[in-house]
């Protein structure tokens, strides 16, 4: 799911029918249950590409190092590496690889969807304290005590 989903789904969601509030009390469990499993489901997405990164990373080490076997190269569709880098300046020409800079914009993308996630479930978390001071505050406005 995308980001611009998950923030359509969450503007919808977080409306609150000032007129219906024992409806809106009695939704929390359902839309915490749909928010958590978004979470749970991007947050393992998320681990994976970090996964996937250290696996790239190494990969690129052993690639501008000249050290990958031959049988790797064509696993990964690569040619060998025609530069002869020094230990010490490898990592800058990592950290400039187009296959790595790629990779980390997508856990960008994928860190920035489980924020706003985390963030979601917390608003839900307090929805119910919410939307009993204003069950309370009706009740005040309607001269009960």
């Amino acid at each position: 799911m995308t980001l611009d989903e998950l923030l359509e789904n969450w503007k919808a969601d977080a409306e609150i029918d000032r007129t219906e509030l024992g409806n809106e009390a009695i939704k929390i469990p359902q839309l915490h249950s749909k928010y958590f499993k978004f979470y749970s489901t991007e947050r393992l997405a998320l681990r994976k590409l970090e996964e996937d990164a250290k696996v790239l990373k190494k990969q690129k080490y052993e690639w501008f190092n000249g050290s990958m076997d031959y049988e790797d190269l064509n696993d990964l569709g690569w040619s060998p590496n025609p530069l002869k880098l020094l230990r010490a300046d490898i990592p800058q020409y990592i950290d400039a690889d187009k296959d790595i800079v790629s990779l980390n914009l997508k856990i960008a993308y994928a860190k920035e969807k489980v924020d706003f996630l985390d963030s979601a479930i917390r608003s839900l978390n307090t929805r119910g304290y919410n939307l009993r001071a204003a069950i309370d505050w009706e009740k005040f406005k309607m001269g009960g005590i």
